[in-house]
């Protein structure tokens, strides 16, 4: 399941980042999005996602959320 699935407000654990865009890939590994990290789904509005991970909220497109995997 990814982030487009989640329950909103709901803490979950990143699986996989599923993508084959290596700059993508190293651009969510500074924001804390790598396997084993949890993250949480603050608002959703149209294509964007808030998530908090770590100390931090991020605001992501749709295309980013499909490519950050978790777990139930």
């Amino acid at each position: 399941m990814d982030l487009t699935q989640v329950q909103l407000g709901q803490e979950y654990i990143i699986g996989e980042i599923c993508t084959d865009d290596e700059e993508l890939d190293s651009f969510l590994f500074t924001l804390g999005c790598y396997s084993g990290e949890p993250v949480t789904v603050v608002s959703q509005q149209r294509e964007t996602y808030v998530i908090s991970v770590k100390d931090g909220r991020y605001s992501i497109d749709r295309n980013l959320a499909q490519a950050i995997r978790v777990m139930e």
